[in-house]
């Protein structure tokens, strides 16, 4: 093989190994645990998710998190595990920072606009655990936007 032959694999193979960085920076994978994004979302499901800070969020949008710590004993709400076994929530967010906050808000008080940094998220279950029970979800804890189901339709 020639001298640019050569040097045509190593860009080749500096190219793939960028894009594998950009996509596993990009995307992820994780397991749906729960019932409250029922019917939407069901338990054992995976989906994937594209990695979006608070701004790129939109009302709406269904969206993996962390949750606020906890101030009494744990919910059962919609977990979701990751691979190396961080614990995840996935809920629809119902408000921005900005936002009026919708009634029925824990820890709301008489605030009138959602907080900056934080977001308001519901379950699509009756049964979820989510800003009704635990207040404003802290926008620094989102991973990103569950953009559609492994191998399956669009959510």
């Amino acid at each position: 093989m020639g001298r640019w032959g050569t040097a045509g694999l190593c860009a080749l193979a500096t190219a793939a190994a960028l894009t594998t960085v950009h996509i596993r920076r990009s995307f992820r994978v994780v397991a749906v645990r729960g019932s409250s994004m029922t019917p939407t979302l069901r338990d054992g499901e995976r989906v994937v998710v594209r990695c979006r800070p608070l701004r790129k969020l939109g009302r709406g949008d269904v969206v993996v998190l962390r949750p606020p710590r906890p101030t009494g004993p744990p919910f059962p709400g919609a977990a979701v595990r990751q691979r190396d076994g961080g614990g995840w929530h996935i809920k629809r967010v119902a408000a921005l920072p900005g936002d009026p906050v919708p009634a029925g808000i824990a820890g709301a008080g008489t605030r009138g606009t959602v907080p900056p940094g934080s977001l308001v998220v519901f379950g699509d279950g009756p049964d979820s655990v989510d800003s009704r029970h635990r207040g404003y979800f802290d926008g620094d804890q989102v991973l990103g936007i569950a953009i559609r189901r492994l191998g399956g339709a669009p959510i």
